[in-house]
């Protein structure tokens, strides 16, 4: 194909769900970057105006709406499905209602717009955890698990079984879901949490911190959302990460130095924060005390054992290849920093928000 026939070619519209989150901001820009025109799902004033700010057409609708969905897919090529509820303590009720019954609606909405080619879907490495334990180098061979103590993981893992069963719902159909690990980046609404749970003084490190991770920054999740538009299997998973590992003390420590914060070395064992999570748990809802538990299991099932996953499937397949080192990530928030200081009375509750 000549340049000028190249072109020419109109550009490519995607839609994407979630697109007022952390993630979501990020894929919109490098979507639009690429050349691609962008639509994004809104659930409100706010998102709406957040969106188009960023370039893209907001379009009115709730995520598990079918009805908006096919309105606001009609037309375009590729649906990425980046939002979820994320929170580390819930009813599993909540997070179902959008982690599994929005990802239906999502693929039923595709499977009833004959534009719509593949839904890639932002799911986590999370659907692979039973029950605590280090795991090392785990790849997609790994069954999906749910336990009742992690309502998170579970819905995600639930989700991507809806996702991927739905690949061929309709000929020329497909689904992908990507697993990253822990995603970290300028603006990620986890670090304010941490920052102000340091600064309270109730920071402890499970283990000492010592247990080796995987995490995935949110230009390289994205960076791999436009390789799955095109590349990959569909009704396949991919993990996707950081080409470095670290552990959780080093990593969150360097985080934390973004903020110029430093975290204590004050630790608690596994074994003693499992039960004081479990005994908050069952006080948290038989006393229906509002906001999160200091610490629970979810959380500690997410960070408090070894965790490490290989990426070799999205190399092979996705042709993935992480674009930003540790050292380029932590040094572009080392320069924002000012701009973030004390955040977290500002932004703190994104985290909690259905927009990954």
């Amino acid at each position: 194909m000549t340049a000028a026939a190249s072109s020419s070619r109109p550009p490519r519209l995607a839609l994407v769900t979630g697109g007022s989150g952390f993630v979501g901001t990020r894929l919109i820009v490098r979507l639009l970057s690429e050349g691609w025109q962008v639509r994004a799902l809104a659930r409100s004033v706010d998102s709406e105006a957040k969106v188009k700010s960023l370039g893209a057409r907001p379009v009115p609708g709730e995520l598990n709406d079918e009805q908006s969905l096919r309105k606001a897919m009609d037309g375009c090529e590729v649906v990425f499905h980046v939002a979820a509820h994320f929170k580390l303590w819930g009813q599993q009720t909540v997070f179902d209602a959008v982690n599994v019954e929005g990802t239906r609606a999502v693929v039923n909405a595709a499977a009833a717009t004959t534009s719509v080619r593949r839904v890639v879907a932002v799911s986590a490495a999370a659907v692979v955890m039973g029950d605590p334990e280090p795991m090392f180098d785990v790849d997609e061979s790994l069954p999906l698990q749910t336990r009742a103590f992690s309502p998170y993981g579970s819905s995600k893992a639930e989700g991507e079984r809806v996702l991927l069963a739905a690949n061929g719902a309709r000929p020329g159909l497909e689904t992908l879901a990507l697993r990253p690990p822990f995603i970290w980046g300028g603006e990620m609404p986890t670090l304010d949490h941490m920052v102000e749970t340091v600064r309270a003084g109730r920071w402890q490190w499970v283990s000492g911190g010592e247990q080796a991770m995987s995490s995935c920054h949110v230009d390289n999740l994205c960076h791999a959302l436009l390789l799955a538009a095109d590349a990959g299997r569909g009704g396949h998973a991919y993990f996707v990460a950081d080409a470095e590992r670290g552990t959780l003390k080093s990593f969150i420590s360097s985080l934390l130095a973004t903020r110029e914060v430093t975290a204590p070395d004050k630790a608690i064992s596994f074994r003693m924060a499992w039960i004081a999570a479990g005994i908050m748990g069952v006080a948290w809802r038989r006393l229906r005390i509002k906001g999160e538990p200091p610490i629970t299991r979810q959380m500690l099932r997410l960070i408090g054992q070894p965790f490490t996953i290989s990426i070799r499937k999205a190399q092979a397949e996705l042709g993935y290849t992480p674009q930003i080192t540790m050292h380029e990530g932590l040094s572009a928030m080392r320069k924002t920093q000012p701009k973030f200081a004390g955040a977290y009375a500002q932004h703190g509750e994104r985290r909690t928000s259905v927009a990954s």
